[in-house]
Formats: C-alpha cells, structure tokens, sequence
C-alpha cells in the first residue's frame, strides 16, 4: 500500500474515533437530561432525552463499525490513536453508569405506579400465588376505592 493510501486510512480511522469521542460526550448529556427529566417528572423532555439517546447509541455502533473496519486497514494508526480510544471507552463506561441509575429511577417511579394503582384499584401488590390445586390466588381487599 503506498503512503498517501495509508495517511488517507490513518486520517480516516483518527476522524472516525475523534466522531466517537464526540457522539459519547452527547450521550452523557442526554442521559444528564433524561435523569433530569425523571426527576422533575418532565414527559416531554424525558422524551427528547429518550430520542436523541436512541439516536446517538445508533450513531455510535454505525461508528464502531468503520473504526473497525478502518483499524485492519491502518494497524499503525489504530496502535496511535490506543489513548484517545482509552478515553472513548472511559466515557462509555460512565454512560453505562448513568444509563443504569437511569434505570434504577425508573424501576422506582414504576413501583411507585403499581402501589399507586393497587390502592385504587383494590388488588394487593403481593405477588400472586398457586394453591395446590394449581388454582391462582390473590388476595383482594374487602372494598374497592376507586374504579376506573
């Protein structure tokens, strides 16, 4: 492969991870702002937040699929850019963290919910059982509060 070839692939492969890089750092913000969005209770935003999270995760892979595919065709690049690659990763670690406490608030809000409906509604959050006939069995309250 001649030289100008090769500076194309190793300036290719830099701009590819520089991209990634970038698309990480907006991901952080979107899930800053869909955290925000779970705390105020703010549907709109959370979905904007949801959206452009959806968005970026989708740029990302298309990304990660040049940066690879770049990498066998610049090895001397890809040994270079081995930093800044550190970094990409770094920051998707801690978008991993945010998007799991993320998670955690929602797992929270839905329960929240389920108590919420089961007091209005009269059925008891407990879980369901089976007697032993194989019969399932919940418990019920006596009264209804509200019925939808």
């Amino acid at each position: 492969m001649n030289s100008a070839l090769q500076a194309e692939l190793d300036h290719a492969l830099t701009a590819t991870v520089e991209e990634m890089r970038l698309a990480v750092e907006q991901l952080a913000d979107a899930l800053q702002s869909e955290r925000t969005a779970l705390a105020t209770g703010d549907v709109e935003a959370l979905n904007q937040a949801g959206a452009s999270k959806h968005a970026l995760m989708v740029r990302l892979e298309q990304l990660d699929s040049e940066r690879v595919q770049l990498g066998q065709s610049a090895p001397g690049a890809n040994h270079a850019l081995a930093p800044l690659w550190q970094q990409v990763l770094q920051s998707l670690r801690a978008c991993q963290q945010l998007n799991q406490r993320n998670g955690y608030l929602v797992s929270i809000r839905l329960q929240q919910v389920r108590k919420a409906l089961a007091v209005l509604t009269g059925n008891d959050t407990e879980p369901s059982v089976y007697s032993r006939g194989g019969e399932l069995r919940t418990s019920l309250r006596s009264q209804t509060l509200a019925e939808a």
